[in-house]
């Protein structure tokens, strides 16, 4: 039997996501909860009340997917990704003027400065930092943080001199678009009610 051997490359992303593992655990959490009560009051079908009670639960869940899992850092060639909690902000590499860690990521630019909060420091690390005591762990998030701010730095220098176009914020518009119409559920909820 003859073959031939088909050259196959190996995809290697040049694209890093950088986030706060812990503020994903709990936000799934608080999603998993409220799909719970959610399912409570489907199978208990309460009348208009409980459409009021499973709009405001379903508010609660998307506010707990943007203020928990939603947050990150995205590094690729063409600029630094940054979503926010309810807002997208692209910030071409040229355009960043400096980046530190306060209690979160800051990304300095020519406008102003960005926080973002999908990379933070945990305040047990910051205390051990201050006092001096115990020595802090190699994934301490302060080292973790020390890593991301390196990666950023790293793509400015590497990306920088070639990168093109302006920073672009833009609203979350599918989250927003679902608080609207959830809120809009629980007012027609408690308006028949």
């Amino acid at each position: 039997m003859g073959g031939y051997l088909v050259p196959v490359k190996s995809k290697t992303s040049v694209n890093e996501q950088y986030l706060s593992t812990s503020n994903r655990i709990t936000g799934v959490v608080v999603m998993g909860i409220g799909v719970l009560g959610l399912l409570d009051i489907v199978l208990e079908w309460r009348t208009a009340g409980g459409l009021m009670v499973a709009g405001l639960i379903g508010i609660l869940m998307v506010l707990a997917y943007t203020g928990l899992v939603r947050p990150s850092i995205n590094l690729s060639p063409e600029a630094l990704t940054i979503r926010n909690h309810f807002r997208d902000h692209q910030v071409p590499w040229n355009k960043i003027t400096d980046v530190d860690v306060t209690d979160i990521l800051r990304v300095h630019t020519e406008l102003g400065k960005i926080r973002c909060p999908g990379v933070q420091l945990v305040m047990r690390d910051m205390r051990k930092q201050r006092v001096g005591g115990r020595k802090l762990k190699a994934d301490s998030s302060i080292s973790r943080a020390d890593f991301v701010v390196d990666r950023i730095e790293s793509h400015m220098q590497q990306y920088g001199p070639t990168a093109e176009g302006e920073v672009v914020t833009t609203w979350a518009r599918p989250e927003l678009s679902i608080i609207a119409v959830l809120a809009l559920v629980a007012l027609l909820g408690e308006f028949f009610r």
